[in-house]
């Protein structure tokens, strides 16, 4: 079991940078650059709606694709009849909502929010996991293709869509927008943007209000650039690891580099994946309720 787990593990780190590989001329081997992963093209014509770039590209593919399966892992996980003794399936679904009830809303919302606010944050729990996890999966989602009797088809390749600053940021934001609407309705718009403003002496309110807006806004930015930040530093050290084999052109730096690509892999998976969806949900549970209950 544990040789077909390194086997498999292998397969995925390589299968990626080998196709990229192979589809590239060999005067390109040496300009290899994991950032040209993150250069988005786009698949089909293009839609744009005034400002906003709606185009299909494999980033927005990869979101899709999470929506999908997080939609799934709630309807098989979550959906069980009643009275039936519990299974493999259900246990895995209790444990799920118990941490998203237990450790992510019960930590960061009142009581009386978290029946309004539960569903949110648990599903934005299960679906930065998705889509984190997701892209540590080798797939079909490439922008670069190859050629197989006469018929182009994409490499297989591993990205995160969380590892593109606009996907984090777009999660961020929505956060950001519901701690403010909800700190509004909850305490009226006077009484939330005075609490603000901490007691002290007037003469040091010119300096600390700025301050304390800037806080809000920085709420914004630490939680989009903290997820952005740990995903794609782990996939380029992936990336940069396998591709140092075809860059130097030897089997003897394999030795050393898909070992370390291995570790940092399973780092990223066993670890980081899971601890990075938790924190996100629960900073937003936090900043939600810090906003119903200002004064707590």
């Amino acid at each position: 079991m544990k040789r077909a787990l390194a086997a498999v593990t292998l397969l995925a780190l390589t299968l990626p940078t080998l196709a990229s590989a192979q589809s590239e001329p060999a005067e390109e081997e040496s300009k290899f650059d994991p950032a040209h992963e993150w250069e988005l093209q786009t698949w089909g014509p293009e839609l744009k709606i005034g400002p906003i770039d709606m185009s299909l590209n494999k980033a927005v593919a990869y979101l899709l694709l999470g929506t999908v399966v997080s939609i799934l892992i709630g309807i098989v996980l979550m959906r069980v009849k009643a009275g039936r003794d519990p299974n493999r399936r259900q246990a895995l679904g209790e444990t799920i909502y118990e941490v998203a009830q237990v450790q992510v809303a019960e930590q960061g919302l009142p009581t009386r929010a978290i029946g309004r606010w539960f569903p949110y944050v648990a599903t934005l729990m299960i679906f930065i996991w998705t889509i984190n996890m997701i892209g540590f999966i080798p797939l079909p989602l490439s922008d670069e293709r190859w050629e197989i009797g006469g018929v182009e088809i994409p490499t297989l390749a591993i990205f995160a869509a969380t590892s593109t600053l606009s996907v984090t940021l777009a999660l961020a934001f929505m956060t950001f927008v519901f701690t403010h609407v909800e700190g509004i309705r909850e305490n009226g718009a006077v009484k939330y943007f005075k609490s603000w403003i901490p007691d002290v002496p007037k003469v040091m309110l010119p300096l600390i209000v700025p301050l304390e807006i800037l806080g809000q806004f920085m709420r914004l930015i630490s939680l989009s650039i903290r997820l952005y930040a740990n995903m794609l530093a782990g996939h380029i050290l992936i990336l940069t690891f396998i591709g140092l084999i075809f860059v130097l052109e030897s089997l003897v730096i394999s030795v050393l580099a898909i070992p370390a690509a291995t570790i940092f892999y399973l780092f990223e998976v066993v670890i980081v994946v899971s601890i990075q969806a938790y924190i996100f949900a629960a900073l937003s549970a936090i900043y939600i309720g810090s906003a119903i209950e200002p004064d707590h």
